[in-house]
């Protein structure tokens, strides 16, 4: 069975690890002095992360999508156990689908999308079929490299 894999650059490490650790709900399998590195189950995840970005931190947002409504509340009521800022959009359109969604931010400012998806709609934003043809999503990054998403209350969507 394949693994999805993540890594991510970091400029602090140790919080990144404290944040990591609450956010799983496990400690690292591996902690090296500018590296740690998560081997969890379900989901099934190879999460490193490591100092060795050259100072550039960050990936675009990362995620988890639940089957079910049961499995988003336990994420979102782990954050909130651990204290972690949490911004809940509710459901919204978006992404040519339906969720019920929220969001939360690491250390470095890397925005974590958890959502469970309830339908399929016909266009890419709810907002964009009634408004303008602003994206709820951010535009492409022209180069190559991913940019991590600010988590703002005044977002309507991803």
């Amino acid at each position: 069975m394949k693994r999805f894999h993540v890594h991510a650059h970091v400029q602090d490490l140790q919080a990144s690890i404290a944040f990591y650790s609450k956010l799983f709900d496990a400690q690292p399998t591996r902690v090296e002095r500018d590296y740690a590195k998560w081997m969890l189950e379900d989901p099934r995840l190879n999460f490193a992360i490591s100092t060795r970005g050259g100072g550039k931190t960050g990936v675009d947002h990362l995620g988890f999508q639940t089957d079910d409504a049961a499995e988003l509340d336990e994420l979102k009521s782990r954050a909130q156990a651990a204290d972690i800022a949490l911004f809940d959009e509710g459901q919204v359109g978006c992404c040519y689908a339906r969720s019920e969604k929220h969001w939360i931010t690491d250390p470095q400012g890397i925005a974590w999308e958890q959502f469970h998806t309830l339908a399929d709609i016909p266009v890419f934003s709810e907002a964009s079929a009634t408004s303008s043809e602003k994206a709820c999503c951010p535009a492409p990054n022209t180069s190559g490299k991913p940019v991590g998403i600010a988590v703002k209350p005044a977002s309507s969507c991803c």
